[in-house]
């Protein structure tokens, strides 16, 4: 039974780090069209690091859990 909430909490973290990057590029699109090219950068790469980190921790959880 823990072993599916480990399961359940990896895939959780990995959706959540994909749904930060797509947010991440949506964001520095949206400012990129106002002309604002540095803050647009900044907003891509926060949101590229924040995610991939996410994403990893959920990656990293799964593969200690034993499932993949």
């Amino acid at each position: 039974m823990a072993g599916r909430g480990v399961y359940g909490l990896a895939k959780v973290l990995e959706g959540i780090g994909l749904v930060v990057v797509l947010a991440g590029v949506l964001g520095s699109m949206s400012l990129g069209f106002r002309e604002e090219g540095l803050a647009s950068m900044a907003f891509e790469f926060r949101g590229l690091m924040i995610g991939g980190c996410l994403f990893l921790a959920g990656w990293l959880l799964e593969r200690v859990a034993g499932r993949r």
